[in-house]
């Protein structure tokens, strides 16, 4: 936010420049050793500490996160910090892309679930520098299409942390979720899809009369399989966010030209 207003406002500029330096140099730090972020500090990842008996929850720990890590990366990129020129965000995404499921998905530590994590990915895989036709955007883009639920919107519930979670299971629509995979398929170039479309219509047919909306599912995670969060600003802010974000792509470049950092064939010029 302080680097977008600072962007031709010389007023700003001498107090931000600092301001953002110490940022990127604290985040940098906060770095684990395997390229990802945790939430609150780095290298808490001695799996072991979760036997302990008192945490039966087995959330003692706070591992590196993929959700976590894309917003780091995404920081890191607006400010110019980029794999091919910054060690830090090469190794952010080596990690991210290691941990994409086999179905094209990203884990959500912190948002329910796949739809939170590959959203936050796809986002920062796109400010890193990755086109629609790069494959794991692809098959991202992809997962979220195939599981858009009958109404246009998507949702999915706590039952997807289980221990032996075999996929994507419908939940009911909500409208966070949609907005999360709107705001995903988007950053993925597939803002023309009919898919998309759909999901807008979502938005638009469970806005309220006052402009808000409502959501009674609870789509935040205090701890997987534990206990589970509802931010009454989740339902109002992301559904506005993806909505003012597809209003502002119309028409400003087509799907194959959404990144001016790769290639048409979306390759990555830094050769991972």
């Amino acid at each position: 936010a302080l680097d977008r207003a600072a962007r031709g406002d010389a007023r700003w500029q001498g107090r931000v420049g600092p301001a953002l330096a110490r940022a990127r140099e604290w985040i940098e730090g906060m770095q684990s050793g395997d390229g990802g972020w945790g939430a609150f500090e780095p290298e808490n990842t001695h799996s072991h500490l979760n036997s302990i008996p008192f945490a039966d929850h087995g959330a003692l720990l706070d591992p590196p996160t993929a959700d976590v890590s894309a917003r780091c990366l995404s920081m890191l990129a607006q400010l110019g910090q980029l794999p091919a020129n910054s060690r830090a965000a090469a190794q952010a995404l080596r990690y991210l892309l290691g941990e994409q499921e086999a179905n094209g998905s990203w884990y959500g530590r912190w948002g329910t679930n796949y739809l939170y994590g590959t959203w936050s990915a796809l986002c920062a895989l796109q400010a890193a520098g990755l086109g629609p036709e790069a494959a794991p955007v692809r098959r991202a883009a992809q997962w979220l299409l195939s599981v858009q639920n009958d109404d246009g919107g998507w949702g999915e519930d706590g039952s997807s942390y289980r221990l032996d979670y075999r996929g994507h299971e419908s939940a009911p629509s909500t409208p966070s979720q949609t907005a999360w995979a709107l705001l995903g398929l988007m950053a993925a170039g597939c803002r023309g899809l009919p898919a998309v479309a759909r999901g807008i219509d979502y938005l638009l047919r469970e806005q309220r009369a006052d402009g808000l909306w409502d959501e009674q599912h609870y789509t935040a995670v205090g701890f997987p399989r534990v206990f589970y969060l509802r931010y009454h600003g989740y339902a109002r802010y992301f559904p506005l966010w993806a909505l003012a974000r597809y209003r502002n792509l119309e028409g400003v470049r087509k799907p194959a030209d959404a990144n001016d950092a790769n290639d048409a064939a979306g390759r990555m010029p830094w050769g991972m």
